[in-house]
């Protein structure tokens, strides 16, 4: 077992039940709004923020193709929303939720905004950051350690995602 894997299970062993049903509960908001997201075109992800006290302070969909912006990621938007609302570039008391494993760009922005949790649903096999291809919160050029939860409504999230691009090859294969 990794280090990473021996963090996550302390983790999960602290976290209570209760503490737990919040995170579905996030997670799923955060699946509705990637769905919208797939509904417009876009990559399906959401993407949720919220404070100490679970009150909702930003949510973002992924935007890249309405925005023709390479850094409209659900996760940077919401970030971006949050920092504003909040009048902080440092988000330490705050969770964000998303539906997919950050990208490096994301991973670093989440690094940077010092988020006191990170809690995401799928892994991404091709440019996770977090843990999968590769770990930048725990790399010796992160300035913040981050707390993440990985898994949560796993298989809801990488069933949305495979849907969505399974939708998109076939569409594409008959036009």
């Amino acid at each position: 077992m990794n280090r990473r894997s021996l963090q996550d299970a302390a983790f999960l062993t602290q976290l209570n039940y209760d503490a737990y049903l919040i995170h579905l509960q996030w997670m799923e908001y955060a699946l509705d709004l990637a769905k919208l997201a797939g509904d417009l075109g876009e990559v399906p992800v959401g993407a949720v923020i919220t404070d100490r006290q679970g009150n909702l302070i930003a949510e973002a969909i992924n935007r890249k193709r309405k925005d023709k912006d390479a850094t409209a990621h659900a996760e940077i938007l919401a970030i971006r929303t949050a920092s504003q609302i909040k009048q902080n570039c440092y988000l330490k008391d705050c969770t964000l939720y998303v539906t997919l494993e950050p990208c490096p760009m994301c991973a670093g922005a989440i690094i940077q905004s010092r988020l006191g949790l990170l809690v995401y649903g799928a892994d991404d096999p091709k440019t996770g950051a977090i843990r999968t291809v590769t770990n930048l919160p725990d790399s010796s050029c992160s300035n913040h350690r981050l707390q993440v939860l990985a898994g949560i409504k796993e298989t809801a999230c990488r069933q949305q995602l495979q849907t969505w691009f399974s939708h998109r090859r076939n569409n594409n294969a008959t036009t």
